[in-house]
């Protein structure tokens, strides 16, 4: 895939990394604000891409990003030519919440399979985001996903619920159908 760093979108910077690392055997999740501008359509801009690594392999990876022309600075990695988006990686496993059973979506790009936060899930971290640091902005960005993308409803009121936040819920109900 040819990509212009310095003009990429969230999306297309989350391709090419995530297809390049998949090509070295390097499984990764994208969550956070990154996903939320990929399934917003640009509406909202995140500034970075948060990964989960499935495979906890820095030594790997450094060297992968190095290739790219991604180098180590402090938790991000940045490249020269993309001075807009940087790159962040966490250990395995992907969470939101108390919840650890994440099932993340899946595309194929260019015959590898790359992982990202479902639009569901999506919801409940940007929600999560909203219930453990009082952030507006994460619900109006959960907000903003579920009005673009069907979501499972039934399973973001289930886990308001076991996260002991139903009114969070009930003030996403009443903001979704305004």
């Amino acid at each position: 895939m040819n990509i212009d760093l310095k003009t990429c979108t969230e999306e297309e910077l989350w391709k090419f990394i995530a297809t390049e690392l998949s090509k070295n055997n390097i499984d990764v999740i994208l969550v956070g604000g990154a996903v939320v501008s990929i399934y917003s359509e640009g509406a909202y801009k995140s500034g970075d891409l948060d990964f989960v690594l499935n495979d906890f392999s820095r030594d790997k990876l450094n060297m992968v990003l190095k290739n790219l022309g991604f180098v180590q600075n402090g938790r991000f990695y940045k490249n020269p030519e993309c001075k807009h988006l940087f790159l962040e990686f966490a250990p395995f496993p992907a969470s939101i919440g108390d919840d650890y059973s994440i099932v993340p979506g899946e595309i194929e790009h260019e015959g590898q399979k790359i992982k990202i936060f479902s639009p569901t899930d999506c919801v409940r971290d940007r929600l999560a985001g909203y219930m453990y640091f009082k952030s507006r902005d994460n619900f109006d960005q959960a907000i903003l996903v579920a009005r673009k993308h069907p979501i499972n409803i039934s399973k973001i009121e289930k886990w308001c619920e076991s996260e002991k936040h139903s009114e969070v819920f009930e003030e996403f109900l009443r903001a979704l159908k305004k």
